[in-house]
């Protein structure tokens, strides 16, 4: 199962509707805009790691402060208002566009700016949670991490462009269509 599918699948039932209810939102609402926010996640993620020293970053992080124990108790995470690291973790991954991509989410979701953000913050620590899991039982090494991102981030392009196109062109800062050059402000912050 792919990490997408994993998450996704952990999101559900009761996890799934006191997020939903954290939100004020639906419980179908909120489970679209979960298919939605994650691969812009993940895909930030990916794009962050694609250098060695942000892969480098993102590891040292999974292996200090995200071990994948929020996984244990995901149903009262997502059913709390405190949303642990998610709103740090989002200023690291997105940098200075975190409020487009929110405003972005917000209008391909339906959910408002507010609930948007919100949502993000809620996934961030369990993306990063799944990660530090899946890194620790496989053993995964910098350039496996990298990689498994990537891959996941090109699976997720193909399955839900809009989301994923939406956050290339918010991150893409000088419009060459490279995001690349545009991140190494973003890597430098990245998750100290």
């Amino acid at each position: 199962m792919s990490l997408l599918e994993t998450l996704t699948s952990q999101i559900s039932g009761k996890a799934l509707e006191g997020l939903a209810s954290q939100l004020g939102a639906d419980s179908g609402t909120t489970s679209s805009a979960i298919s939605a926010a994650l691969p812009m996640i993940v895909g930030a993620l990916a794009r962050n790691a694609s250098s060695k020293d942000g892969a480098a970053s993102l590891a040292n992080a999974l292996d200090k402060d995200h071990d994948g124990g929020i996984m244990d108790n995901l149903t009262d995470f997502l059913g709390s208002t405190d949303n642990g690291p998610g709103g740090a973790i989002l200023g690291h991954v997105f940098g200075n566009k975190r409020s487009g991509v929110e405003a972005g989410l917000s209008q391909m979701t339906g959910l408002n700016t507010g609930q948007a953000g919100s949502l993000l913050e809620n996934l961030a620590p369990i993306v990063m949670g799944q990660l530090g899991r899946q890194k620790k039982s496989s053993g995964l090494g910098i350039e496996d991490l990298a990689g498994l991102l990537a891959g996941e981030s090109n699976t997720a392009r193909s399955q839900s462009g809009g989301a994923m196109d939406l956050l290339s062109s918010l991150l893409d800062q000088d419009g060459d269509g490279s995001m690349l050059d545009d991140i190494g402000g973003i890597l430098g912050k990245f998750l100290k």
